[in-house]
């Protein structure tokens, strides 16, 4: 497996990805609405942009024999602190259990740690199966959140943090 760092020209994948995942890990979560409304929120080539251009977000891709797995994207120094946010972390259906996940953490832990940050802290679903696998990876839970991202829809998350 290898790892590319992902650019402008690689948010087509990075929709791809998205499209085949996110109705997956989602579907026992939240409504189809929701689930639509989120990708358009996220995924769009405008949101994608923005994230990639004015809002200091770095996306990975890992690609196997020519396919692409996974994506994940990451913010440095997040809110001015020695944190690094997981914003995103994605694998195929198909390749869960095959380390593209560990893969996607050790590689922003090694960023992170060499940029001087001291943290790892990514929000997840408080329903999402996922939770067992940050908590095997070393974050703890240290609170939770709800936040409204508007259309009447709400994120409830868990917070989970790890030491570098």
């Amino acid at each position: 497996m290898k790892i590319h760092e992902a650019k402008a020209e690689h948010i087509w994948i990075i929709q791809s990805l998205s499209s085949r995942v996110w109705p997956h890990t989602f579907r026992e979560i939240l409504s189809e609405q929701q689930i639509a409304y989120m990708m358009d929120m996220m995924y769009s080539d405008q949101a994608l942009e923005k994230q990639m251009k004015e809002l200091g977000h770095h996306y990975l891709l890992v690609e196997e024999q020519g396919e692409y797995l996974g994506y994940v994207s990451y913010e440095l120094d997040y809110k001015g602190k020695l944190w690094t946010k997981v914003h995103k972390i994605y694998v195929l259906p198909s390749t869960q259990g095959k380390g593209v996940g560990r893969l996607f953490i050790e590689a922003v832990g090694k960023i992170a740690k060499e940029y001087g940050n001291l943290e790892l802290s990514l929000n997840v679903n408080r329903y999402n199966k996922a939770v067992d696998f940050y908590k095997r990876m070393g974050f703890e839970v240290i609170g939770n959140e709800d936040i409204d991202i508007g259309n009447g829809f709400l994120m409830e998350d868990f917070i989970l943090n790890k030491k570098l």
